[in-house]
């Protein structure tokens, strides 16, 4: 019960929906306005107080992490990650409830926090590190690292208003992770970086964490949360839903993140067809089992539908295949007003645990179309001897169901020729 980096009793943060600026009055004003707010509130006379609208960003929470945990924190947007991220970091006090900290803490809370817009890159670092913490000869000795980690040593001399985005967050969290914290707290600041660079990132929260120090890393990105973390909390409406095994916790964040997603509203597909309703069932399905995919168009003109296709994306961008729809009966003569349905039903979808996004491209004749209409997510099939026991980030995007066998000869003169 001693040995913990951060207790949460009760912890609560609210904020006011709407509530004008205060303004600044003159004692003979503070004077009357303190003499008359009793009858105004009695009387409700014009004047009185308005009625605000109040909501709850973090309610009765209730945790502890251990020091040199490693501690993931996920959940829709607005369900309060950022809001504890700050009270951690002392940024903002709560509405009720208490909160422990021990140790020093890095935060990276969002892109260039606490750069100044016209000091150069080296001046920032210092400056930053001193925020953090960081003595002078901390940030001098450890300065070269910080440079080459955020590969910017061409523009170190340079402003950094004349900074990329993606620059500022290199050079932000390259001071934050070089800072010898106990405590380093990272929002879901690193989608602003390249692929490469947050491989880096990944790599180097990785090697604090092999250190003892403690972690917590909010992310919309499943597959770096189970990378990296050895515990999942999963916030809900400012509450914890759960807290355990990241696969388990995820797996209930993306059930319950997709479990209504199955219709849509209508969308155009150039302009001769629109998508009156689009499903996807079952949402989330599990690796391996049956995906069927059902939607309406209707026709806005008289079209000839000559063909028509599913492809399907990760969520993050890249291609994982293209279901050909033409099977259905198309070409297929439309006019106005006429509509149809498509159903396409793909068998065991050899698809590891991520979320993919589908987009229906037709082409009409006169003109083609592409557009997204539909996500769902693949949750991770029961492990067996015919699939490969590697966490999804390592197994790319399809699962390959394989049949191998190993053969030992203990004389190479029994070994097969040929």
């Amino acid at each position: 019960m001693t040995n913990y980096a951060i207790r949460a009793e009760g912890l609560s943060k609210q904020y006011t929906i709407g509530a004008s600026k205060q303004r600044y009055y003159t004692l003979r004003e503070t004077l009357t306005r303190g003499l008359t707010a009793p009858f105004k509130r009695l009387w409700k006379l014009p004047g009185g107080s308005a009625a605000t609208d109040t909501v709850w960003a973090l309610k009765d929470l209730c945790f502890q992490i251990n020091c040199g945990e490693v501690v993931g924190i996920i959940g829709h947007n607005g369900a309060g990650k950022s809001t504890l991220l700050k009270i951690l970091s002392r940024i903002v006090m709560p509405s009720e409830g208490r909160v422990t900290v021990r140790g020093r803490v890095a935060s990276l809370l969002e892109v260039g926090t606490g750069f100044h817009p016209e000091l150069t890159g080296r001046e920032n670092v210092f400056l930053n590190g001193a925020i953090l913490g960081m003595t002078r000869g901390e940030v001098r000795q450890k300065f070269d690292e910080m440079v080459s980690f955020a590969d910017v040593e061409r523009f170190i001399d340079t402003p950094v208003k004349h900074y990329s985005s993606g620059m500022h967050m290199r050079l932000a969290f390259a001071v934050a992770a070089h800072l010898e914290t106990d405590i380093l707290l990272v929002d879901e600041v690193l989608a602003v970086g390249d692929a490469s660079f947050q491989k880096k990132c990944m790599a180097k929260m990785e090697n604090v964490a092999g250190h003892g120090r403690t972690v917590l890393f909010v992310s919309h990105n499943m597959s770096a949360v189970q990378s990296l973390c050895r515990r999942v909390i999963y916030l809900s409406n400012g509450q914890i839903k759960g807290d355990g095994e990241p696969e388990h916790e995820i797996n209930d964040y993306l059930s319950y993140a997709t479990v209504n997603q199955t219709s849509y509203k209508q969308l155009r597909v150039g302009d001769a067809l629109t998508l009156e309703n689009m499903s996807v069932v079952p949402n989330p399905v599990q690796s391996g089992k049956d995906i069927r995919f059902q939607f309406d168009l209707m026709a806005n003109q008289f079209v000839q539908l000559a063909e028509a296709s599913l492809v399907l994306f990760a969520l993050e961008g890249p291609r994982v295949g293209i279901v050909d729809l033409r099977p259905a009966g198309l070409p297929f003569a439309m006019r106005t007003g006429d509509r149809v349905r498509i159903e396409a039903v793909l068998r065991s979808i050899p698809l590891v645990d991520h979320q993919y996004r589908v987009a229906l491209w037709v082409d009409a004749g006169a003109s083609a179309s592409v557009v997204d209409v539909a996500n769902f997510t693949v949750l991770p099939i029961q492990a067996n001897a015919l699939y490969a026991p590697y966490p999804a980030q390592a197994r790319g995007l399809v699962e390959f169901k394989t049949e191998c066998s190993l053969q030992q000869y203990r004389d190479d003169s029994l070994m097969p020729t040929g």
